[in-house]
């Protein structure tokens, strides 16, 4: 990294550590963890490969792929039982993972959104933010559309539009053109380590929930959405 790149790097996390200074027009949110829960799905989708492969697979080793693209995600469990598979076993693979998992989406509902949730979007929306989802996850939309949070958010940026996953910025860069916001003028609300580390460095604030909060770095650290909207307004 060139000395110019690394000044650029370095403004732009010290302008994400200086959240509480800025005008905030947007707010961008993580999906998994932070709207909805999906951890159990993934669990189940992923153990059921692990097992056709004969690897152990614990809910421990499940919580090392949140945040993280299903190809990465498929590389950490082969990893875990030292399997080594061709590229084409490995779509096949990731294919079957997504196909079982999408099966299990079906079960979710409106009810699977805290009224929390639901409270702080819709305040967001009065106060006249501008709303986007930054997920890893390919299946974004269709888990929107399952709990009926679709038509709360101006875009979304998932799986489908980056070629990089988290902590690389690039799902939340992404999401800020979407909403023709500057990394300025957003702020990330996360619930992991590689979100935050995504975030600040795209120059974005953030809110860390969950195991985010306890980042070392994160601008704003809450314990629920309902936190968010005074957090922005003050």
């Amino acid at each position: 990294m060139s000395g110019e790149q690394e000044g650029e790097q370095d403004s732009a996390q010290d302008g994400a550590r200086g959240g509480a200074r800025r005008r905030l027009r947007g707010v961008i949110f993580d999906l998994d963890g932070v709207l909805v829960h999906t951890d159990e799905l993934h669990f189940q989708a992923w153990s059921a490969t692990a097992d056709r492969l004969g690897i152990p697979f614990t809910r421990a080793d499940n919580d090392r792929l949140r945040g993280v693209s299903r190809a990465e995600s498929l590389d950490i469990v082969l990893s875990l039982g030292g399997a080594e598979v061709s590229e084409t076993e490995k779509e096949v693979l990731a294919d079957e993972k997504n196909q079982l998992y999408r099966r299990l989406l079906e079960t979710m509902t409106p009810d699977d959104v805290s009224p929390e949730v639901r409270a702080a979007l819709g305040t967001l929306r009065a106060m006249g933010l501008r709303l986007a989802i930054g997920s890893s996850s390919r299946n974004a939309k269709v888990i929107l559309d399952k709990v009926g949070l679709r038509g709360l958010f101006d875009a979304v940026s998932d799986g489908e539009n980056i070629t990089r996953s988290k902590p690389d910025p690039e799902v939340f860069l992404r999401a800020a053109d979407f909403l023709a916001l500057s990394p300025g003028e957003c702020a990330v609300v996360e619930d992991a380590h590689a979100g935050v580390d995504a975030a600040l460095a795209g120059g974005f604030a953030c809110f860390g929930i969950g195991a985010a909060a306890t980042h070392p770095d994160v601008t704003w650290r809450i314990d629920g959405l309902a936190e968010v909207p005074a957090r922005v307004a003050g």
